[in-house]
């Protein structure tokens, strides 16, 4: 299905493996800045994982703008 010589899947490979980082790090140590509320919410979480994957960039920029204390 996916062939690493075909530049697309390749393309596709790479976004979602660099996707599947940036969920896992979010979800074990950002989610919790991002929204305090969901504190203990652990069975919500895997359901995020489709959406983190294909949004990353959007969540490493809004990540990173609250870590720096912006809203």
């Amino acid at each position: 299905m996916f062939d690493p010589s075909d530049p697309i899947s390749a393309a596709l490979m790479l976004w979602a493996g660099i996707g599947l980082i940036v969920a896992a790090g979010f979800l074990l140590y950002g989610f919790d800045k991002v929204d305090p509320g969901a504190h203990d919410a652990f069975a919500v979480r895997p359901l995020l994982v489709p959406g983190l994957v294909l949004l990353w960039p959007v969540v490493i920029w809004r990540w990173l703008s609250l870590a720096k204390g912006g809203q």
